[in-house]
């Protein structure tokens, strides 16, 4: 433990360094939607992130523009089979073909867009991702949204960070179960990785 932390103490956040504006090359990014799943984001849900659906509409505005500017959009799915581990630590969630596993109508995928089976927090950890980005699409710059700030869109952003992708995070664009648990992503994010952080969906641009 450290000798700079009592037990009980309310801990300041330090600032977050927030850009103004971020444009990014279309044909060298892609974004990533983590988890944005009825399961999460839905009230009648069986792990809801109650912040998650008010991220919809900004999530969509990036998904939209992405689409225009021919930018590769990778959707995530969390999936759960029966007597699945994860749920010793969770409450069962994400079963694979049920209703709270499919992702929420209004961010539908297309029929040409990758949409990424996961079953552990880390969106490269035994998937395909790394081959598409690197290996088909060749981007250096991934926009990552979704849900829940502090476990999937982190982890992911920390994998990507290792890869020396750089990451780029809109405040407004992911949600997590507390405040805490929001900023210390964002700060992650932007202190410990190549990753920059914005406060909104409208600060990033595809060029």
């Amino acid at each position: 433990m450290s000798p700079n932390f009592v037990p009980g103490k309310t801990v300041e956040v330090p600032d977050i360094p927030y850009k103004e504006k971020i444009v990014l090359p279309r044909r060298k990014t892609a974004l990533l939607v983590m988890d944005m799943q009825n399961d999460f984001v839905k009230p009648e849900g069986r792990l809801v992130v109650p912040a998650a659906k008010e991220t919809i509409p900004n999530i969509k505005r990036l998904v939209d523009s992405a689409r225009d500017a021919g930018v590769p959009v990778v959707f995530f799915q969390d999936t759960h089979m029966q007597a699945d581990p994860e749920w010793s630590t969770w409450p069962e969630h994400c079963r694979k073909g049920t209703w709270g596993w499919n992702i929420v109508d209004e961010l539908k995928p297309l029929p040409n867009e990758l949409v990424t089976e996961k079953n552990r927090y880390d969106g490269f950890y035994g998937t395909w991702l790394d081959h598409y980005l690197r290996g088909v699409w060749k981007v250096d710059h991934l926009v990552i949204t979704g849900t829940v700030s502090n476990i999937c869109v982190l982890y992911t952003a920390s994998s990507a960070g290792m890869r020396w992708f750089h990451v780029v995070v809109a405040a407004d664009g992911i949600s997590a179960l507390t405040e805490f648990d929001q900023a210390l992503t964002l700060r992650q994010v932007s202190s410990l990785f190549t990753g920059d952080v914005v406060k909104s969906v409208h600060d990033i641009q595809f060029d």
